[in-house]
């Protein structure tokens, strides 16, 4: 199963000062040392923590899967077809909000997402959705043309006692769906070193995307260390399968 590691959160504390540390490329080496299997990154329209630089350098020095969280909006799909990524995620994105809150509302956004994917499958990128853990989201999905989709774990992440438990079955479900009807499916969202297991010990699931919990721990035990840990808990998950 894969890990991608999302290094946005270096760059947050890089753009405190708007200096050159610390450097989410150096970030990204070291994470890959610790085992992270893909690297991801979010390009802001309003360019709050990864800057343009970064795309460019991380492009040329990581050996891995580089994932671009974006918009779908037509300056990043320019940058997208120029960079060539190896994976698009495609997010909903608002100027106010601290972090990604939701998955993409793909029911009124269908032609808008259709054609967004089109042209950026023309440039030989595959793209994935992130969604809602949702039936009909995944189904609008996969209409759209979606490579893939990644399951927003949030709500599973936040939630406490028998709601979390609801959480945790309705994101199973949607995993299962989506494979059923021919999608490959990721997960992401808030989770941690105490909320990881359960979502790796579901069958099928291509990849986690995990970024503020391993960039946390991080501060604290270093990034290569961090990183470790957190696949080892999803091998140790996945096995018991």
């Amino acid at each position: 199963m894969i890990l991608g590691v999302n290094v946005d959160h270096v760059a947050t504390l890089r753009q405190a000062r708007m200096g050159c540390e610390p450097d989410p490329v150096m970030a990204a080496t070291l994470a890959i040392l610790g085992g992270a299997d893909g690297i991801t990154v979010h390009l802001r329209e309003d360019r709050r923590h990864i800057q343009d630089r970064d795309l460019w350098m991380l492009r040329e020095f990581v050996p891995v899967e580089l994932n671009l969280e974006m918009a779908a909006t037509k300056e990043m799909i320019n940058i997208a077809a120029k960079l060539k990524p190896d994976l698009v995620t495609l997010v909903p994105e608002k100027r106010q909000e601290l972090t990604t809150e939701g998955g993409l509302d793909v029911k009124s956004q269908k032609k808008h997402i259709r054609e967004s994917i089109k042209k950026i499958q023309s440039a030989g990128i595959p793209v994935s959705l992130f969604i809602n853990p949702d039936q009909d989201d995944i189904e609008i999905s996969s209409q759209t043309g979606a490579d893939m989709v990644e399951i927003h774990t949030g709500m599973y992440a936040n939630a406490k006692g028998k709601r979390q438990e609801k959480e945790i079955v309705r994101v199973m479900k949607s995993i299962k769906y989506g494979l059923d009807i021919g999608l490959q499916v990721n997960a992401g969202h808030g989770l941690n070193y105490f909320n990881v297991s359960k979502i790796a010990s579901v069958q099928g699931l291509r990849g986690l995307y995990i970024g503020h919990s391993i960039i946390s721990r991080a501060v604290l035990v270093g990034i290569e260390k961090a990183v470790r840990e957190m696949k080892n808990l999803i091998n140790e998950a996945s096995r018991r399968v």
